[in-house]
C-alpha cells in the first residue's frame, strides 16, 4: 500500500499537537459532521464508532462490519484537510489477523490514528494484558507494512467502563494496561468512564502514555480535566446525540404543535453547501 506524502504529513501534525497542548476533539460521524466540527476551530477529527453505526442504521457495539466503517472513514477523511483519527472499536474480531485488517483498512482510508479497544465484546470481559499487547503490536506491525509507520495507536481500556474486577485495584490493572501497551507499541491511553480527577491525575502521574479522558456533560471541564494531566480530550457520542436529540425535539414540535421554532438558528443550507464547494 502506498501512503502518500500528505497523509504522512497530517500523521506528523498530529503527533505534534498532542505534544504541544491538550488536544480537544469533538467527534465527528460523517462529511457533513466532520466540515462544520473543522469549521468551528477543531484542530483534529476524530470519529465516533457509536455515531457512526447509528448513520447507517446499525447499533454500536461493532454492529457495523470493518467494511462499513473504513467506507465511512473515507468519506470523513475527504470532507476536511485536517488529520483524522478513526475509532475502530475492538478492531472487528478478537485476533492479531483482524487487527492488522483492521490498521491496514484505516490507513487505506486515509485516516492517521485509530483508538483499539480492549474489551471482548462492549462492557463486558476483557481479553488478557498479554493478547491485547499482542493485538496492539500486530496493528502496529501493519501499520509500518502499509507505509504509515506514524499511525496514532490510542489504546483504549475499559477497565471502569465495564467496572473489572474490585474497585480498589481498577487503578492498578489499568496502570499494568498503560504500561504493556506502551511495550507493544500504543501512543495514548483511553480509559472512557473514569471522571474522577484524583484518579486521573494518579494515572496520568504514573502512566508512560499520555492519558485520554472522555468528558461528559455533569463531568469534569477541559481545563479540570488537563490539571489533572489529561493529554487528550473527546467526547465520543455526544455531538451526533445532541444532533438527534435536536432532531427529534423539531419533530416532536411539528408533529405535536405545528411550530417549527426549533429550526430558528440552525445553519443555513448555503452555509452548509459552501463547506463542499
Amino acid at each position: 500500500m502506498a501512503v502518500d506524502a500528505r497523509t504522512k504529513e497530517k500523521a506528523r501534525r498530529f503527533r505534534e499537537l498532542a505534544l504541544e497542548s491538550v488536544l480537544v476533539l469533538p467527534n465527528a460521524w460523517d462529511a457533513a459532521s466532520a466540515a462544520v466540527i473543522a469549521e468551528a476551530g477543531a484542530r483534529a477529527i476524530a470519529t465516533s464508532s457509536a455515531a457512526m453505526a447509528w448513520s447507517l442504521g446499525r447499533g454500536d457495539g461493532q454492529k457495523m462490519s470493518r467494511e462499513e466503517m473504513a467506507r465511512a472513514a473515507a468519506r470523513v477523511v475527504a470532507a476536511v484537510e485536517l488529520p483524522v483519527t478513526v475509532d475502530a472499536e475492538a478492531g472487528y474480531g478478537p485476533t492479531e489477523e483482524d487487527a492488522v485488517a483492521t490498521a491496514t483498512a484505516v490507513i487505506a482510508a486515509g485516516a492517521i490514528g485509530l483508538n483499539l479497544e480492549d474489551s471482548t465484546v462492549p462492557r463486558g470481559p476483557l481479553f488478557t494484558v498479554e493478547r491485547q499487547s499482542a493485538r496492539i503490536r500486530a496493528a502496529r506491525a501493519a501499520a509500518v507494512e502499509a507505509g504509515l509507520p506514524e499511525l496514532v495507536i490510542n489504546a483504549r481500556t475499559d477497565v471502569y467502563l465495564s467496572q473489572t474486577g474490585a474497585a480498589e485495584y481498577r487503578l492498578g490493572e489499568a496502570l499494568d494496561r498503560a504500561v504493556a501497551y506502551a511495550e507493544a507499541g500504543a501512543d495514548s491511553f483511553f480509559v472512557p468512564a473514569l471522571l474522577d480527577l484524583d484518579t486521573l491525575r494518579e494515572l496520568a502521574e504514573a502512566s508512560p502514555l499520555p492519558l485520554n479522558a472522555l468528558a461528559m456533560p455533569g463531568g469534569p471541564s477541559v481545563a479540570e480535566l488537563a490539571q489533572a494531566g489529561v493529554r487528550r480530550i473527546s467526547l465520543g457520542a455526544g455531538v451526533a446525540r445532541a444532533a438527534y436529540s435536536a432532531a427529534r425535539e423539531a419533530a416532536l414540535e411539528l408533529l405535536n404543535e405545528g411550530t417549527f421554532k426549533g429550526l430558528e438558528g440552525t445553519l443555513e443550507a448555503s452555509h452548509l453547501n459552501s463547506l463542499f464547494s
